[in-house]
């Protein structure tokens, strides 16, 4: 169990959730866990939301992002604070994850036609023969706490570029942070439902999974829980896409200067944290 995570369960199931300061144990903000009867009512308006946004231009989801990116440069400060509160994150670092997420929607909202743009590939002489980029529709995202910003905009800005629509199942420890993401996206004129996030448990994760109306799933997290989501995911003939969790060797020759090795190690294995609660 995360740390800053305090659940009330009664019988079975998530009724509130405490998020905590990590470093004082004071406490954030109070949410109330959505009931199976709120979950269900957010997917099927995920999925009638996809019907109007896949068929809405390109151009006007890039504008939207730009305005996602603008949203943030305003909340900037709010942000940052929000994320040291709620899992510790340094105020430098938070700031700069807002930045980079703010990056990313710029980036999208600048090359997403480019990158939707049919390809025609050589055919016969007769047949017009084409590489085309069709959105899926609902899809779930399930995001570690370590950034709790950048690892859900990383997703959500390609996705909605594309023409699918997002359901974040954020880490248990950073509810403030998915609220908050959802609603930037709702500032920056995204029709609701195009973004939302699910305060649920991991427990419920398989049931938003095996639902029909669900086109894929993503997942930042443990190889544990990567495994857990590709088998529900697998059974159900549905896409994945997978970062899970591991620590490569860190080769130092020679010719090295130990003092900046040893400071770049230390730095590089901090940032990159464990995200295996991120079911959680």
């Amino acid at each position: 169990m995360p740390r800053g995570f305090k659940p009330l369960v009664v019988d079975g199931r998530f009724v509130t959730i405490e998020s905590t300061n990590p470093a004082t144990g004071a406490v954030v903000d109070t949410f109330d866990a959505e009931s199976a009867a709120e979950r269900d009512e957010r997917i099927e308006l995920a999925s009638e939301t996809f019907e109007e946004w896949r068929e809405t231009s390109v151009e006007r989801r890039q504008r939207l992002l730009s305005a996602a990116a603008d949203v943030l440069r305003e909340g900037r400060d709010e942000y940052a604070e929000l994320m040291s509160r709620e899992m510790g994150k340094p105020i430098g670092q938070a700031h700069a994850e807002v930045e980079k997420c703010a990056w990313v929607c710029e980036y999208y909202a600048e090359h997403a036609a480019e990158f939707l743009q049919d390809e025609v590939v050589a055919s016969d002489p007769d047949a017009r023969t084409l590489i085309a980029y069709q959105p899926l529709g609902p899809v779930l995202a399930i995001m570690p706490w370590n950034f709790p910003f950048w690892q859900v905009f990383r997703f959500a800005a390609p996705n909605l570029a594309a023409g699918n629509v997002g359901l974040l199942k954020h880490a248990s420890n950073v509810p403030g942070c998915a609220r908050a993401i959802e609603d930037v996206f709702h500032e920056a004129g995204f029709p609701e439902g195009t973004f939302q996030a699910l305060l649920i448990g991991s427990d419920e994760v398989d049931d938003v999974i095996e639902d029909d109306r669900l086109a894929g799933v993503t997942l930042t997290g443990s190889d544990g829980a990567g495994r857990a989501v590709a088998e529900t995911a697998g059974s159900e003939l549905k896409k994945t896409v997978l970062e899970l969790g591991g620590s490569d060797p860190f080769v130092v020759l020679e010719d090295a200067p130990m003092e900046r090795t040893v400071e770049t190690a230390v730095q590089a294995r901090l940032l990159i944290l464990s995200a295996e609660y991120s079911l959680g």
